[in-house]
């Protein structure tokens, strides 16, 4: 199979750094006319006591870190432009950090960089629908077997390994649709140990939507069961419990709350049992309960339950 061509004076003219850092929610302080600054987000950033040293020029499309460990880490280098920012942030090389973001530039995933005659252009994450579809995806790979998924569920869903071109190339990918059903992005999980785990396009806001949710609104059920990741939906749904939508990760973001309140009476949350899960069950149950009914259950067996007497409740 040919090696995909990677157009890298392209796609770092098209890309800018304020672009890359929306993505992974880098947020920093301005401190000069094109410079920003704070807090290091690399994963070879381990010093507890430098929380100034990540800097951003705007003008060179650039960033450095001044923290030791990290530049020791990253073999002596102090910074980079996106391509090495995306390798550190994936931990791949630069050719796949580039192939990355050409793949989102060629899918409507991320702004392209406005020149320097125009006036700069404030970022505004959007989740565009897509203009394809991904085909030849294997919905009875051993993976998706091996993660309980029946082909039924799979083919339902349209999950599958990928083998095509891409970033998502030999993951598992995952549709993602928004709340009015429109195809807006892939996730790609890993089959092995690679890192990351999960692959997202660049500039995609998984904040904004919630995994799942159109489906649940046309199930017409006006109470809804919120999980944490896709394969918690898919168990649930598998159960056949089809009113399930998932946060994506473990955090509620205001939209997603006006999202749950927006087409539900109830919430039913079935966060992870893990120190973290407890601590989202928390939050999201805070935030959720002062606009809706909110309650949250531990086990497939407690929400089945729960049905059984609705059902009895209703029918008496």
């Amino acid at each position: 199979m040919p090696v995909e061509w990677v157009d890298f004076k392209g796609v770092k003219g098209k890309v800018s750094m304020e672009t890359v850092l929306s993505h992974y929610d880098v947020r920093l302080r301005r401190v000069g006319a094109d410079e920003f600054r704070g807090k290091c987000p690399l994963p070879t950033h381990s010093s507890t006591s430098s929380n100034d040293s990540f800097s951003v020029s705007v003008t060179r499309n650039a960033w450095s870190c001044q923290s030791a460990s990290c530049i020791a880490a990253r073999s002596g280098r102090l910074g980079g432009n996106v391509f090495d920012f995306v390798a550190e942030m994936e931990r791949c090389s630069i050719r796949e950090a580039a192939l990355h973001l050409q793949h989102s530039l060629t899918e409507n995933q991320i702004p392209r960089a406005t020149s320097t005659n125009e006036e700069p252009v404030p970022y505004t994450p959007e989740n565009r629908p897509l203009s394809f579809t991904l085909r030849n995806i294997d919905h009875r790979h051993p993976y998706v077997a091996s993660r309980g998924l029946s082909e039924r569920t799979a083919r339902y869903f349209g999950v599958g390994y990928y083998n095509g071109n891409g970033f998502l190339r030999g993951r598992v990918v995952i549709p993602i649709h928004n709340e009015h059903g429109e195809l807006v992005a892939y996730s790609g999980r890993a089959i092995d140990q690679t890192e990351p785990k999960y692959r997202l396009p660049a500039g995609f806001r998984k904040s904004h939507l919630l995994f799942n949710l159109h489906r649940a609104i046309q199930k017409g059920n006006r109470t809804l069961i919120l999980v944490e990741g896709f394969f918690d939906t898919f168990k649930i749904h598998q159960a056949g419990h089809h009113n399930v939508a998932a946060l994506m990760g473990s955090k509620l973001s205001d939209r997603q709350a006006d999202l749950i309140g927006t087409y539900f009476d109830e919430v039913i949350l079935m966060l992870d049992a893990d120190e973290a899960g407890k601590a989202a069950t928390a939050a999201a149950g805070t935030a959720l309960s002062s606009i809706l009914g909110c309650r949250s259950l531990n086990s497939l067996r407690e929400l089945s339950q729960t049905n059984w007497l609705q059902k009895r409740s209703i029918s008496s």
